[in-house]
């Protein structure tokens, strides 16, 4: 046992513990629907490091009844939030000190990626803890498959309130049919991107109007309903937002923050404004510096709403017996290499900001977590926490030992993966990732492959795969590709 799990485990009760008290079927039972409540156990999970064992009482307005002692879980996820856009992280004028509170008082992974850095095939790898290529949403056209398991159903037959507001964007015939469930409120206006003003919302089964809402400020609403209902149990939101996505249009109040300001965009940036090697805006020439400044003041906002959040729980005396974690769905280009969007396997799309905030289960908060974390380790880490067995078919890896270890060792290398859909001109590619390479290979060698020293070139301007002395560190990465396809049970999907 590693020093970081045996720090862990002494801090939380262990998977063994879970199964004496209540049995793996049991578990798999409440999964199946038959609602089997563990929140009486002797053994639940208490959220400052001990077991609660006194019977179950009256429950706390909006909180976890303090029998119940399992802490309450709010999961913030944004929409095209580039890890680095943070005043936390040193961006030279966005201010997120809400945002900033969260990774300040908790822990931030700094080096956290998607597996598939496009809006589908990343929400449902923060849901299944799955690659794209074994949840089966492979881009934003493949639908989602209902016999999905998400870590809500997990959740849910232990006890907990679940709700899901937000944005879902996983094509279909229909919504998903989500076991576990207590609220879900979404929208599928504009194939489910949404729109930033009168979105019409589906609650609970109903379309709803919306008429005179800005989203960010809707979503936070309901959300803020959900959390402040009487309960005796803990309660599981998961906070899906539209912003920060194209269309990047703020609340009228926050509208022209950062008129006049130096945006401090890459040179690249001021060559094009409708098309881009990756990317064909479609309608109208929109100027990259008017997207730009569109973008960070509809950031603002979402800073804004967080803060609203964060202030009801403090106000209800639950914040620090809440696990809050803010994460984003992929990155964003603005410019670097004459590139929009994402998709690519470069930095700027497939890093994303990853803050969890849990005084009663971090030690020497406000550190930062250099080892790399990615969007599918998302679900076993909450399981984990929970003393819940990981299934066999999650594929991430469970964070929860860096919450009291500083050197606690994750992962070495990842497989990012991306499949092509026409008419993004953008193929379908491969790439490994470890602590100081990058080794990127194309589908059907349509592009030659990319190798990149990230130690001495982390802007990746320098493709070294064919320069002299490198064919041996060529061979591992190469090696290491296959390594990780084979244990993630890769497929190659040629249409999405």
């Amino acid at each position: 046992m590693t020093k970081a799990r045996e720090r862990y485990e002494k801090f939380f009760y262990t998977r063994r513990e879970f199964l004496k008290t209540t049995g793996s079927a049991a578990v798999t039972a409440g999964i199946a629907g038959t609602g089997l409540n563990l929140l009486g156990s002797s053994h639940a999970f208490a959220g400052n490091g001990v077991r609660a064992g006194a019977p179950p009482g009256t429950g706390t307005p909006g909180g976890v009844s303090q029998s119940a002692g399992r802490p309450n879980i709010i999961f913030i996820l944004a929409d095209d939030h580039r890890w680095d856009h943070f005043s936390c992280m040193g961006h030279p004028f966005l201010e997120t000190p809400n945002l900033d509170r969260i990774a300040e008082e908790g822990v931030m992974f700094e080096n956290t990626f998607v597996t598939t850095s496009l809006c589908s095939p990343s929400r449902a790898s923060f849901l299944t803890g799955q690659y794209a290529h074994r949840h089966g949403v492979v881009t934003n056209h493949t639908p989602w498959n209902n016999d999905n398991t998400t870590f809500m159903e997990y959740l849910k037959a232990i006890g907990y309130d679940t709700a899901f507001i937000g944005k879902w964007h996983m094509p279909g015939k229909e919504l998903p049919r989500l076991r576990g469930l207590d609220r879900f409120i979404t929208f599928t206006k504009e194939g489910g991107q949404g729109v930033y003003y009168d979105c019409p919302l589906i609650i609970d089964g109903v379309e709803t109007p919306r008429p005179g809402k800005y989203i960010t400020e809707d979503l936070t609403d309901f959300a803020l309903e959900f959390v402040r209902r009487p309960r005796t149990s803990p309660f599981c939101l998961y906070l899906s937002h539209k912003a920060v996505h194209f269309g990047f249009r703020p609340p009228e109040h926050l509208r022209g923050t950062y008129k006049g300001i130096d945006l401090q965009l890459p040179p690249e940036s001021n060559t094009f404004n409708t098309y881009t090697r990756n990317h064909m805006f479609v309608g109208a020439p929109i100027p990259m510096n008017a997207l730009y400044r569109g973008y960070c003041e509809t950031v603002l906002s979402v800073d804004e709403q967080t803060g609203r959040l964060i202030d009801a729980l403090e106000a209800m005396n639950v914040l620090d017996n809440t696990i809050i974690i803010y994460a984003g769905d992929n990155g964003h280009f603005w410019g670097e290499r004459g590139l929009y969007d994402k998709r690519l396997a470069f930095e700027e799309s497939i890093r994303i900001p990853f803050f969890v905030r849990y005084p009663g289960g971090i030690s020497r908060p406000g550190r930062r977590v250099r080892d790399m974390a990615l969007n599918i380790d998302l679900a076993p880490t909450l399981l984990d926490m929970l003393g819940i067995p990981l299934p066999d078919e999650m594929q991430g890896v469970s964070l929860a030992p860096a919450f009291q270890d500083p050197d606690a060792s994750l992962r070495s290398s990842f497989l990012y993966e991306h499949f092509p859909v026409y008419p993004i001109p953008i193929p379908g590619m491969t790439a490994v990732r470890t602590d100081d390479y990058k080794y990127i290979t194309y589908h059907d060698n349509v592009r030659p492959a990319e190798l990149y020293d990230l130690r001495h070139d982390p802007g990746e301007k320098h493709n070294i795969v064919n320069n002299p002395g490198i064919q041996d560190l060529r061979s591992e990465l190469e090696a290491e590709l296959e390594r990780l396809k084979r244990e993630t049970g890769y497929r190659y999907f040629t249409r999405g």
